[in-house]
């Protein structure tokens, strides 16, 4: 038994460790597999006498498709200030269009720190071309791998998807009625906004990757939860629980919209934002069930991840001087 302990980059949260660790685990001869997000390791067991060198490029085959890199030696990661000196400024320039948008009411983002029904479904659109939601495309990849051994052609996957938006929906609208049963006043429903505009910024900071301390600040399931999900059996049924298990899995982009759901104390309002961050994922997970999605490992991937953590994190900015707002702690910065 040989004990080897590689670099791996590109994480952002506790997704990452067990989607990796899911992946590694799969090689032949793997027996054990640890992910230690703080050092950036990846600790393997394996009973194959075969060196780190060889190994790494092995695993790194398996970890591409999921942009992680993985090396038998620290490589310290480049700020690339080519990527974020052009993402600032086209965040800031949609964001501007975000407040131009507000301001002739074609669409309304909740400066005044609520959730509209525009910030879950953009919210979901970024989330789906994010690493914080790899693992429910590790588990699409799983069900598409199940699909061909079965011949089961496209109706596994039409049915993830439904279970999804439908099992979204519910368990948002039961998150929203627990939040009316509690009896939630405006103080509280401030307070659970900025716990919302929070977790954003810890998200926004992730994807920049500018801040590594943040991977560890989200919560995330036991690793057998996950297990359980990725042991997807033959069946119709069995991918539209799975669809609609994926409510529970660990991404903090969920959670945060789950955190709204609840806030806001009532079925249909919990519904209808679970329901709409869902719809805001389906383009992209759609595209991996159906097609090959190129695009997160194409070069300018990048760019899109940190123009999104600067939307993020302005989006989530203008939620927490809205809470603030409405707590009395600030004067409202914009009228509309």
């Amino acid at each position: 038994m040989k004990n080897h302990t590689l670099y791996v980059q590109g994480t952002h949260c506790s997704a990452c460790k067990i989607l990796i660790e899911d992946i590694v685990s799969e090689h032949k001869g793997v027996k054990n597999v640890c992910v230690d997000l703080k050092k950036e390791t990846v600790h393997i067991e394996t009973e194959h006498e075969v060196n780190a060198h060889e190994l790494a490029k092995e695993l790194g085959k398996l970890l591409a498709p999921n942009k992680y890199n993985i090396s038998t030696e620290k490589i310290e990661e480049e700020k690339n200030m080519k990527a974020l000196a052009l993402a600032v400024p086209l965040g800031f320039l949609l964001l501007a269009l975000f407040l131009f948008l507000q301001k002739i009411g074609v669409v309304s983002i909740g400066l005044e720190g609520e959730v509209t029904p525009f910030t879950p479904l953009l919210i979901g659109i970024i989330a789906s071309f994010s690493t914080c939601l790899a693992v429910v495309g590790g588990l699409v990849l799983s069900l598409s791998a199940q699909a061909s051994q079965n011949n089961s052609g496209a109706k596994p996957f039409v049915f993830f998807h439904i279970g999804r938006l439908i099992g979204f929906a519910v368990l948002g609208g039961i998150l929203g009625t627990l939040g009316g049963a509690f009896t939630i006043n405006q103080t509280v429903h401030a307070i659970l906004g900025l716990i919302v505009s929070v977790v954003m910024i810890i998200l926004g900071i992730n994807l920049l990757g500018i801040w590594k301390f943040g991977k560890r600040l989200q919560l995330a399931l036991p690793r057998g939860m996950f297990d359980k999900f990725t042991k997807i059996e033959n069946g119709l049924f069995a991918p539209f629980i799975t669809g609609v298990g994926t409510f529970f899995l660990p991404c903090g982009f969920t959670q945060s919209m789950q955190i709204a759901a609840l806030s806001s104390g009532s079925f249909t309002s919990g519904a209808l934002i679970m329901f709409l961050f869902s719809l805001g994922t389906l383009p992209t997970l759609g595209l991996i069930s159906f097609g090959s999605l190129k695009f997160g490992q194409s070069k300018y991937s990048q760019y899109f991840y940190k123009t999104s953590g600067v939307v993020v994190i302005g989006l989530a900015v203008l939620g927490l001087l809205g809470g603030l707002a409405a707590l009395g702690v600030i004067s409202p910065l914009f009228t509309f």
